[in-house]
């Protein structure tokens, strides 16, 4: 996929790659801390610039803004980006004695970060795309399912109009929430959208941990192709030596958050991957052991991270492995607007660095909604739904939601069906499924880290009681309306009999006037 370099070039290449990785997420430098910084600064405005289309001011308000409390210093200390509308990078200064802090776009590919150190010579090693179909034309559908009827559903338009107003107001489900999208899908039909913040129906946004699940659909196509055995070792080969007890690490393990492996304190910070320029080989595939595989439940990013790091390895074609998310699930199910986004080594950032629409992200939920079907294609294999569903052998604390495999269970709340489960993400990305109902719920935000977190429980009870409002009433307008069309066909026969009892007297007294009978 990459042309040729000189033999400077080359030596510049081997030298990035010897660069020291950060193996854990320890305590950090001043000076680390204003990298990783700069880090998010160039990141999202060079994916929302270039991946998502987005204007400064919308950025600012939105990914620039609510970040992580412990970054905040660095980051009101940081100059403006430098932004290169023509070589599509962004590139945020740090330290006078260091290169700025760089990301590249690549189309398929998104932005994707140098480590800190690399100039913008390192731009030419990132991997790239020979062509990438560009998806063209406006996303007009209303239709998420196939072979659905487009029909203008008013009862629920109309009852939805409440929690779904509710859910923008910054109040109702959590004081100072900024939700900016919400899809709600019946019977494959959206039958409430509405945005906010700048963002619209073609505006993706970074889906944060919802990624995982995507990740999961992505892991469960590939297990319908046999590309992979979940329960299989997910031997890579940083891994892959007499000694080392990790290759004992199946796939269904790492989707059940159940490794085992050492993540520190948070699983769910990998700050020096996401934001530090860093390699998923490097940094997630580098921790040791400290709980027995299956034993422990543990969120943690590096856990997602390694099982499509074991979907490479086992493609064994980077080009085709790239490409797999796209051609076996995403563009066959219509979401054109979402990216995968790598690191530099071209490893997927799965658990966190994908930019999707609400929509797309609906189609994702639907897909699971219709058993891994797609029209008459089977993406998913058989099976693959009540997988991701069903409760892993070690589950998070009391109190906590229940886990699945790459999805979480929304199995205790309150009004909500137990059939129930959801794709996560930080700042308040929400998929929820709802098998029983025939729904799909969107919400998307970008709500203060560290601050109120939407309530996503109260928030699809109340959609869920709408819909079933909306669908009692039409219940109860089809019972009315059946009783009224049964009166009258009882009332059309009573009267047609009446006519041919009539008509029958008035033809025999004719008769019998001429002496007939019949």
């Amino acid at each position: 996929m990459q042309p040729a370099r000189s033999v400077f070039a080359s030596a510049v290449a081997l030298a990035l790659m010897a660069m020291p990785s950060f193996a854990q997420e320890g305590g950090n430098t001043d000076l680390m801390d204003k990298s990783l910084a700069a880090g998010w600064k160039a990141s999202f405005i060079c994916s929302d610039t270039f991946v998502a289309g987005m204007d400064m001011e919308t950025i600012e308000n939105n990914d620039l803004d609510g970040i992580y409390t412990d970054f905040r210093r660095a980051y009101n200390q940081l100059p403006d980006a430098r932004i290169d509308l023509n070589e599509q990078t962004v590139s945020v200064q740090y330290d006078r004695s260091m290169p700025p802090r760089m990301a590249a776009y690549r189309p398929g590919f998104g932005c994707t970060q140098l480590p800190a150190g690399a100039d913008e010579i390192m731009i030419g090693y990132l991997p790239r795309f020979a062509a990438w179909p560009e998806a063209t034309g406006e996303d007009r559908g209303s239709a998420i399912g196939s072979n659905v009827q487009v029909s203008l559903r008013t009862e629920e338009a109309e009852r939805l109009d409440i929690p779904v107003s509710f859910a923008f107001d910054e109040r109702t489900y959590g004081n100072g929430t900024r939700t900016s999208a919400v899809v709600v899908v019946k019977d494959g039909q959206i039958v409430a959208e509405r945005y906010a913040r700048g963002i619209d129906h073609e505006t993706p946004q970074r889906t944060w941990s919802v990624a995982k699940s995507i990740t999961a659909t992505v892991l469960g196509a590939a297990r319908r192709q046999g590309m992979i055995d979940i329960d299989y070792p997910a031997v890579i080969e940083a891994w892959d030596s007499g000694a080392d007890p990790r290759r004992n690490i199946t796939i269904r393990n790492l989707m059940h958050m159940a490794s085992g492996l050492d993540s520190g304190e948070s699983g769910s910070r990998t700050d020096r991957l996401y934001f530090g320029g860093g390699r998923v080989v490097d940094q997630a595939a580098s921790k040791v052991m400290e709980a027995m595989p299956g034993k422990r439940f543990k969120y943690a990013n590096d856990d997602t991270l390694i099982a499509m790091r074991s979907l490479r390895e086992a493609i064994g074609d980077d080009s085709k492995f790239h490409s797999f998310p796209y051609e076996a699930v995403l563009h066959k199910i219509g979401a054109r607007h979402t990216t995968m986004e790598v690191d530099w080594n071209g490893d997927f950032v799965s658990s966190s660095q994908v930019w999707s629409t609400a929509r797309d992200l609906a189609r994702v939920g639907q897909l699971y909604l219709q058993d891994g079907m797609w029209g008459s294609e089977r993406i998913l294999p058989e099976g693959w739904v009540d997988f991701v569903r069903t409760p892993a052998p070690a589950q998070p604390p009391a109190g906590s939601p229940g886990y699945g495999a790459q999805f979480w269970l929304m199995t205790d709340a309150e009004g909500v069906p137990a059939d129930t489960f959801y794709m996560a993400g930080n700042r308040g990305q929400y998929v929820v499924i709802v098998p029983s109902m025939n729904a799909v719920i969107v919400r998307r935000g970008f709500d203060v880290i560290g601050g109120a977190r939407f309530n996503i429980n109260n928030f699809t009870r109340d959609v869920l009681m709408a819909l079933q409002a909306a669908e009692d009433e039409r219940s109860a307008v089809a019972a009315t309306r059946a009783a009224a069309e049964a009166e009258i066909e009882a009332e059309i026969d009573r009267r047609r009999a009446r006519s041919e009892k009539a008509i029958q007297a008035i033809r025999e007294e004719i008769l019998a006037k001429y002496g007939l009978t019949e």
